[in-house]
Protein backbone atom coordinates (compact mmCIF):
# COMPACT_ATOMS: atom_id res chain seq x y z
CA UNK A 1 0.00 0.00 0.00
CA UNK A 2 1.48 3.31 -1.07
CA UNK A 3 1.60 6.46 1.02
CA UNK A 4 -0.82 8.11 -1.41
CA UNK A 5 -3.49 5.47 -0.88
CA UNK A 6 -3.00 5.66 2.91
CA UNK A 7 -3.47 9.44 2.82
CA UNK A 8 -6.58 9.08 0.65
CA UNK A 9 -8.02 6.49 3.06
CA UNK A 10 -7.32 8.77 6.04
CA UNK A 11 -8.95 11.65 4.19
CA UNK A 12 -11.98 9.44 3.51
CA UNK A 13 -12.21 8.59 7.23
CA UNK A 14 -12.03 12.29 8.07
CA UNK A 15 -14.83 13.06 5.61
CA UNK A 16 -16.96 10.24 7.09
CA UNK A 17 -16.50 11.55 10.64
CA UNK A 18 -17.18 15.09 9.49
CA UNK A 19 -20.42 14.07 7.79
CA UNK A 20 -21.50 11.93 10.75
CA UNK A 21 -20.95 14.86 13.12
CA UNK A 22 -22.98 17.23 10.91
CA UNK A 23 -25.92 14.95 10.23
CA UNK A 24 -28.61 14.22 12.79
CA UNK A 25 -30.37 11.54 10.76
CA UNK A 26 -29.10 8.21 9.55
CA UNK A 27 -29.26 9.22 5.88
CA UNK A 28 -28.04 12.60 4.71
CA UNK A 29 -26.52 14.14 1.61
CA UNK A 30 -22.97 15.49 1.65
CA UNK A 31 -23.96 18.37 -0.58
CA UNK A 32 -27.45 19.66 0.23
CA UNK A 33 -27.70 21.03 -3.33
CA UNK A 34 -27.76 17.51 -4.74
CA UNK A 35 -31.25 16.22 -5.35
CA UNK A 36 -32.40 12.67 -5.85
CA UNK A 37 -34.79 12.00 -8.72
CA UNK A 38 -38.12 10.91 -7.21
CA UNK A 39 -38.54 7.86 -9.43
CA UNK A 40 -35.20 6.36 -8.38
CA UNK A 41 -34.20 4.76 -5.09
CA UNK A 42 -30.77 5.89 -3.94
CA UNK A 43 -28.62 4.28 -1.26
CA UNK A 44 -25.73 5.75 0.69
CA UNK A 45 -22.32 4.27 1.35
CA UNK A 46 -20.13 4.70 4.44
CA UNK A 47 -18.84 8.07 3.22
CA UNK A 48 -22.33 9.53 2.95
CA UNK A 49 -22.07 9.98 -0.82
CA UNK A 50 -25.07 8.79 -2.79
CA UNK A 51 -24.58 5.54 -4.66
CA UNK A 52 -26.16 3.99 -7.70
CA UNK A 53 -28.17 0.99 -6.39
CA UNK A 54 -27.47 -1.09 -9.49
CA UNK A 55 -23.70 -0.77 -9.36
CA UNK A 56 -22.94 0.54 -5.84
CA UNK A 57 -20.71 3.28 -7.30
CA UNK A 58 -20.69 6.84 -5.90
CA UNK A 59 -22.80 9.29 -7.85
CA UNK A 60 -20.83 12.51 -8.34
CA UNK A 61 -21.75 15.72 -10.09
CA UNK A 62 -18.81 15.11 -12.47
CA UNK A 63 -17.12 12.20 -14.19
CA UNK A 64 -14.32 10.62 -12.16
CA UNK A 65 -11.21 9.42 -14.00
CA UNK A 66 -11.40 5.71 -13.16
CA UNK A 67 -13.05 3.34 -10.72
CA UNK A 68 -10.06 2.68 -8.46
CA UNK A 69 -10.70 3.28 -4.76
CA UNK A 70 -8.03 5.97 -4.45
CA UNK A 71 -9.36 7.84 -7.50
CA UNK A 72 -12.94 7.76 -6.20
CA UNK A 73 -11.72 9.05 -2.83
CA UNK A 74 -9.96 11.95 -4.55
CA UNK A 75 -13.08 12.79 -6.58
CA UNK A 76 -15.25 12.68 -3.42
CA UNK A 77 -12.85 15.05 -1.62
CA UNK A 78 -12.92 17.51 -4.52
CA UNK A 79 -16.71 17.27 -4.70
CA UNK A 80 -17.12 17.85 -0.96
CA UNK A 81 -14.69 20.71 -0.47
CA UNK A 82 -14.45 22.39 -3.89
CA UNK A 83 -17.73 21.46 -5.59
CA UNK A 84 -16.01 19.65 -8.43
CA UNK A 85 -12.73 18.92 -10.20
CA UNK A 86 -11.34 22.46 -9.97
CA UNK A 87 -7.74 23.58 -10.31
CA UNK A 88 -7.93 24.73 -6.67
CA UNK A 89 -8.64 21.14 -5.64
CA UNK A 90 -5.85 19.86 -7.89
CA UNK A 91 -3.46 22.41 -6.39
CA UNK A 92 -4.41 21.28 -2.89
CA UNK A 93 -3.87 17.63 -3.85
CA UNK A 94 -0.45 18.45 -5.30
CA UNK A 95 0.49 20.36 -2.16
CA UNK A 96 -0.75 17.80 0.38
CA UNK A 97 -0.11 14.49 -1.37
CA UNK A 98 2.62 14.92 -3.98
CA UNK A 99 4.86 17.76 -2.84
CA UNK A 100 4.84 16.83 0.85
CA UNK A 101 6.31 13.42 0.09
CA UNK A 102 8.84 14.87 -2.38
CA UNK A 103 9.98 17.62 -0.01
CA UNK A 104 10.40 15.26 2.94
CA UNK A 105 12.49 12.92 0.76
CA UNK A 106 14.61 15.85 -0.46
CA UNK A 107 15.08 17.03 3.14
CA UNK A 108 16.52 13.63 4.01
CA UNK A 109 19.31 14.20 1.46
CA UNK A 110 22.23 16.57 1.84
CA UNK A 111 21.85 19.68 -0.29
CA UNK A 112 25.06 18.69 -2.09
CA UNK A 113 23.34 15.47 -3.22
CA UNK A 114 20.45 17.32 -4.85
CA UNK A 115 22.52 17.96 -7.96
CA UNK A 116 23.41 14.28 -8.46
CA UNK A 117 20.76 12.95 -10.83
CA UNK A 118 21.04 9.34 -9.64
CA UNK A 119 20.05 10.49 -6.12
CA UNK A 120 16.94 12.42 -7.13
CA UNK A 121 15.79 10.59 -10.28
CA UNK A 122 13.37 8.29 -8.39
CA UNK A 123 11.94 11.14 -6.29
CA UNK A 124 11.49 13.29 -9.39
CA UNK A 125 9.74 10.47 -11.26
CA UNK A 126 7.45 9.74 -8.31
CA UNK A 127 6.45 13.41 -8.14
CA UNK A 128 5.73 13.44 -11.85
CA UNK A 129 3.63 10.25 -11.59
CA UNK A 130 1.75 11.62 -8.60
CA UNK A 131 0.77 14.82 -10.42
CA UNK A 132 -0.26 12.76 -13.44
CA UNK A 133 -2.39 10.41 -11.31
CA UNK A 134 -4.20 13.29 -9.58
CA UNK A 135 -4.86 15.03 -12.90
CA UNK A 136 -6.15 11.82 -14.47
CA UNK A 137 -8.54 11.18 -11.57
CA UNK A 138 -10.07 14.63 -12.00
CA UNK A 139 -9.89 14.34 -15.81
CA UNK A 140 -7.78 17.48 -16.07
CA UNK A 141 -5.32 17.27 -18.99
CA UNK A 142 -1.71 16.54 -18.02
CA UNK A 143 0.64 18.36 -18.31
CA UNK A 144 -1.17 21.57 -17.47
CA UNK A 145 -0.12 25.05 -16.28
CA UNK A 146 -0.40 23.97 -12.62
CA UNK A 147 1.96 21.03 -13.20
CA UNK A 148 4.40 23.27 -15.05
CA UNK A 149 4.33 25.83 -12.23
CA UNK A 150 4.87 23.06 -9.66
CA UNK A 151 8.01 21.87 -11.43
CA UNK A 152 9.27 25.42 -11.98
CA UNK A 153 8.90 25.97 -8.22
CA UNK A 154 10.81 22.82 -7.25
CA UNK A 155 13.57 23.59 -9.77
CA UNK A 156 13.99 27.09 -8.39
CA UNK A 157 13.99 25.74 -4.82
CA UNK A 158 16.19 22.63 -5.13
CA UNK A 159 18.10 22.70 -8.41
CA UNK A 160 18.88 26.36 -9.15
CA UNK A 161 22.50 26.07 -7.93
CA UNK A 162 23.25 22.86 -9.82
CA UNK A 163 25.95 23.26 -12.47
CA UNK A 164 24.88 22.73 -16.05
CA UNK A 165 28.30 22.23 -17.64
CA UNK A 166 27.01 19.72 -20.16
CA UNK A 167 24.75 22.43 -21.59
CA UNK A 168 27.32 25.24 -21.63
CA UNK A 169 28.80 26.65 -24.85
CA UNK A 170 32.12 25.27 -26.05
CA UNK A 171 35.22 27.51 -25.74
CA UNK A 172 35.49 30.36 -28.25
CA UNK A 173 38.59 28.77 -29.88
CA UNK A 174 36.57 25.68 -30.81
CA UNK A 175 33.71 27.79 -32.20
CA UNK A 176 36.18 29.86 -34.26
CA UNK A 177 37.79 26.72 -35.71
CA UNK A 178 34.42 25.21 -36.61
CA UNK A 179 33.32 28.40 -38.39
CA UNK A 180 36.60 29.21 -40.20
CA UNK A 181 37.39 25.70 -41.50
CA UNK A 182 34.45 25.46 -43.96
CA UNK A 183 35.06 29.04 -45.12
CA UNK A 184 38.68 28.22 -45.94
CA UNK A 185 37.78 24.97 -47.69
CA UNK A 186 35.44 26.65 -50.21
CA UNK A 187 38.18 28.51 -52.21
CA UNK A 188 40.41 25.40 -52.15
CA UNK A 189 37.60 23.24 -53.57
CA UNK A 190 36.80 25.84 -56.25
CA UNK A 191 40.50 25.99 -57.24
CA UNK A 192 40.68 22.20 -57.54
CA UNK A 193 37.59 22.14 -59.76
CA UNK A 194 39.02 24.88 -62.03
CA UNK A 195 42.40 23.09 -62.31
CA UNK A 196 40.73 19.78 -63.12
CA UNK A 197 38.57 21.44 -65.77
CA UNK A 198 41.62 23.12 -67.42
CA UNK A 199 43.60 19.87 -67.40
CA UNK A 200 40.64 18.07 -68.94
CA UNK A 201 40.31 20.68 -71.75
CA UNK A 202 44.04 20.62 -72.51
CA UNK A 203 44.25 16.85 -72.84
CA UNK A 204 41.42 16.66 -75.37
Amino acid sequence: MTATSVLVMLSGCFVTLFIWARCTTVVCLVDEKLTVPPARTTGYNSTGVSTDPTHGKPTLSFECGNNSQSCIGICILCSDYYGGPTTDCLSSLFENLCLTKFESAMASLNSTDWCIWSNVRGLYSNLSLCTERMSDCLQIPWPNPLVEQTFVNIHSKYFKDCPAEELSDPPSVVIFALVVTPICLIPIMVSLVVLKTKNGDGSS
